[in-house]
């Protein structure tokens, strides 16, 4: 089991090449990808966020690379030609203008002239800067599982342990009940023998009542479900990316403690249930943090 929050760090550095690459994760419905890293590296983004799609499958994902290339590199000189050109046209005029000045202008000062030569941009990465990003990029997002999976672990024992409290529940509203209509009969009888002050009253209707009471009232269905939703969702816990199972698992959870709770006509099982409803938001928060 993955969380979906986590950091990882991965470096490299050899050879002039000083790399870092950083992610942060957090919690997203869906797999969301955001990369900041040097121009150098704009053409190879979808090579990037194909690495982190084989590693993560939901949160929102922040990397940022950071490059020091330190490299001895052969410098790449352009001459604009067009400037050079215009530089060379505005000698000449002004030596038509003032022609007793002394004319100094050389094929050297010709090159400190502004614009004339520069060098070229590097227009993309080499392949020591691609194996380099590479080898950062899997350090980091190996380190990013390795905090994530410690922290899956921590949720898995957070709600395991709120599932025994949910069985301890639900075993709790099975033993009561059964009791539950027997209860209903004798507060029944005890009415109609007040109410009718001696008077015999017909057994036959009190049973029919009794009857539709139960029927009414029964949650062996649900009770049933809630201890297979119990075992499913240990069971599911023991896979690695479980959060969208989990997901729906809850809301069948829901589902049936808010039917035991509408058909409840006793106190007791009211309250379990409502203690139940408790306990499976707090696991369903929990799950909104794993992968």
């Amino acid at each position: 089991m993955f969380s979906m929050t986590g950091y990882g760090k991965g470096e490299y550095k050899a050879e002039g090449i000083d790399m870092t690459v950083e992610i942060k994760t957090v919690n997203n419905r869906y797999l969301d990808i955001a990369v900041k890293s040097p121009k150098v590296f704009n053409a190879y983004e979808e090579v990037i966020r194909t690495a982190v799609r084989k590693k993560l499958t939901r949160g929102h994902a922040d990397i940022y690379i950071n490059l020091v290339d330190k490299r001895e590199k052969p410098k790449n000189l352009y001459v604009d030609a067009p400037a050079a050109q215009s530089w060379v046209a505005a000698v000449q005029k002004l030596k038509e203008l003032f022609p007793a000045l002394e004319d100094d202008f050389t094929l050297c000062a010709l090159l400190k002239c502004p614009d004339v030569v520069r060098q070229e941009e590097v227009q993309g990465a080499d392949e020591e800067l691609v194996a380099a990003l590479s080898a950062a990029l899997n350090a980091a997002l190996d380190n990013l599982n390795a905090m994530r999976l410690k922290e899956g672990k921590k949720l898995e024992e957070d709600m395991l342990s709120r599932m025994a409290t949910i069985q301890t529940l639900v075993e709790s509203i099975c033993e009561r009940a059964p009791l539950v209509a027997a209860d209903y009969r004798k507060r029944q009888e005890e009415r109609m023998k007040e109410i009718l002050s001696g008077v015999d009253y017909d057994e036959g209707r009190l049973l029919t009542e009794v009857a539709v009471f139960v029927d009414k009232s029964n949650i062996d269905e649900e009770l049933t479900r809630l201890k297979s939703h119990i075992a499913q969702f240990r069971s599911i816990c023991q896979e690695e990316r479980v959060g969208r199972k989990l997901d729906f698992l809850v809301q069948e959870f829901n589902r049936e403690a808010n039917t035991v709770c509408s058909k409840s006509n006793d106190l007791a099982v009211t309250n379990s249930g409502l203690a139940l409803k408790n306990e499976i938001e707090k696991v369903r928060e929990q799950i909104q943090n794993v992968e």
